[in-house]
């Protein structure tokens, strides 16, 4: 009977006098509808118990009610840092308020950078997360181009244009520093992200400051460039030790790179913190594993991926302007320092 069936935005309609596009402007909020009109929408859709599905929302917005997660490094990349899991936690649970369908796509070669563009062409999702973004990425400025909202982890530099939410890089670096001189290291090594990435030049910076404020030379052979990944930190710590045998202490700009040093310091025979004092950043769950317990800078990176959803979202369903949006960090001490 028609009784039991389902009401649909057709059924709606036909009750309060209406066309679908009346419906669907009602239930997306549009102010292209009169009074009378919504009233009696309303009306119909509460004797109805109808629930908008997203053909109803489409038929004025064209909304497609997912938005795609875009990272451009590998699976094992994506599989080894903790970073990413904790990022893709906090969007899916933002997403999740608004019904809103997860698409993750890794971006890797030409093909599927060739995909990612025939999705934004052809408005499959209605917005794009990007994270990873590297100076010379064409990414980012491919979908400004193409009119598709997008929300970046981190900006690529001072002069971003596009939305963003990340964490204060230079303030938590700097803090970490300060930390490290107070406990009276005075050949304070730096091992960074990479230098084509604004948080690697950003926690760079912050190490510079915290030197420049205590009037304590950073010279440029302390500073060991990363990649983010345990093997670039056991690489590093190696150069560095090589280099500067007499360093006191190391700031590494990631935890997984600082595990990565630990692990070259047990190598070599160095004691930590006995000899040579640690610090990450991130405080991932490696940071309160390891031997011993990691001293690093805490950033919330559940609360950027929740955050960077949130903006995406406000953009999409009602227009919102460009918001660049910086999380605090906060030091958490442990033995490693």
């Amino acid at each position: 009977m028609a009784g039991n069936r389902r009401p649909t935005i057709k059924t709606v309609a036909a009750r309060a006098g209406v066309g679908r596009t009346t419906v669907s402007r009602v239930v997306n909020g549009s102010d292209l509808v009169s009074a009378d009109a919504r009233s009696r929408v309303l009306a119909a859709i509460k004797e109805l118990n109808y629930v908008p599905d997203s053909v109803a929302r489409g038929l004025v917005t064209s909304r497609t009610n997912s938005v795609a997660l875009v990272i451009p490094e590998s699976e094992s990349r994506l599989g080894s840092e903790p970073f990413f899991a904790a990022l893709i936690r906090g969007v899916s649970a933002a997403l999740a308020e608004s019904r809103t369908q997860l698409q993750l796509m890794l971006v890797r070669d030409q093909a599927e950078r060739d995909q990612l563009t025939e999705s934004v062409a052809t408005r499959r999702v209605d917005g794009v997360l990007l994270v990873s973004v590297h100076a010379d990425d064409q990414l980012p400025g491919m979908l400004e181009d193409m009119g598709l909202p997008t929300v970046l982890a981190g900006r690529r530099g001072a002069d971003e244009r596009l939305s963003y939410v990340g964490s204060d890089n230079a303030g938590g670096a700097a803090e970490a520093v300060r930390h490290l001189l107070g406990r009276g290291r005075t050949k304070i090594a730096t091992i960074t992200g990479p230098l084509d990435m604004d948080v690697g030049r950003s926690r760079l910076a912050g190490w510079r400051t915290a030197h420049q404020e205590a009037g304590v030379p950073a010279s440029e052979l302390l500073v060991e460039v990363g990649d983010f990944t345990l093997e670039g930190g056991v690489r590093a710590m190696r150069s560095l030790l090589e280099r500067i045998p007499d360093l006191d202490a190391v700031f590494a700009a990631s935890d997984l790179m600082a595990v990565g040093a630990l692990a070259e310091l047990r190598r070599s025979r160095r004691q930590v913190p006995g000899d040579i004092a640690v610090v990450g950043f991130e405080d991932s769950i490696l940071a309160r594993h390891t031997d011993p317990p990691l001293t690093t800078v805490r950033q919330p990176v559940e609360e950027v991926g929740r955050t960077m959803a949130r903006i995406l979202t406000d953009i999409t369903l009602h227009g919102a302007d460009r918001q660049q949006v910086t999380l605090p960090t906060e030091l958490v001490v442990r033995e490693s320092s």
